[in-house]
């Protein structure tokens, strides 16, 4: 994966998650989870538009925070099939990602996860491909590091 790196605009953060996608294979087995933590406007759900517009979905990508869970076709020309988006902010403990057939997702070899908060529900969630972390460093500049 990639070393940490300092993003200073909303254009290196896009580079950054198509650079990031671009890198990215699918499991065989399962779905790919990547979980993506930071504070509120770390760039959690921007890094995903990006990533998403990278992979090729067309339709508007916004944040699921109030429905949760989101999920994208994603062209043929794609490594992935599927992008499913998931907010976990609302949420207070793993077993509440059942409602948003998570564990049926995570099945599904070529469906890429990405879910913000992992936090949140990490009771509920097997290990991460990837792990993503954003840190405000002031009003435009973001630190992005990966596990």
């Amino acid at each position: 994966m990639r070393d940490p790196r300092i993003l200073d605009s909303v254009s290196e953060l896009e580079r950054e998650a198509a650079a990031f996608v671009e890198e990215l294979r699918p499991s065989e087995n399962k779905a790919t989870l990547v979980t993506l933590s930071g504070d509120l406007g770390a760039g959690k759900t921007s890094f995903t538009q990006a990533a998403a517009r990278a992979l090729g979905v067309t339709d508007a990508v916004t944040s699921p925070t109030f429905v949760l869970a989101k999920s994208y076709a994603l062209p043929s020309s794609s490594a992935f099939k599927t992008l499913m988006h998931i907010d976990a902010y609302r949420l207070s403990e793993g077993k509440d990602l059942g409602t948003l057939r998570f564990t049926d997702s995570m099945r599904e070899p070529g469906t890429l996860v990405m879910l913000e908060w992992p936090e949140m529900v990490e009771d509920g969630l097997p290990p991460a491909d990837v792990r993503i972390r954003l840190e405000v460093r002031d009003t435009d500049s973001r630190s992005i590091s990966y596990a």
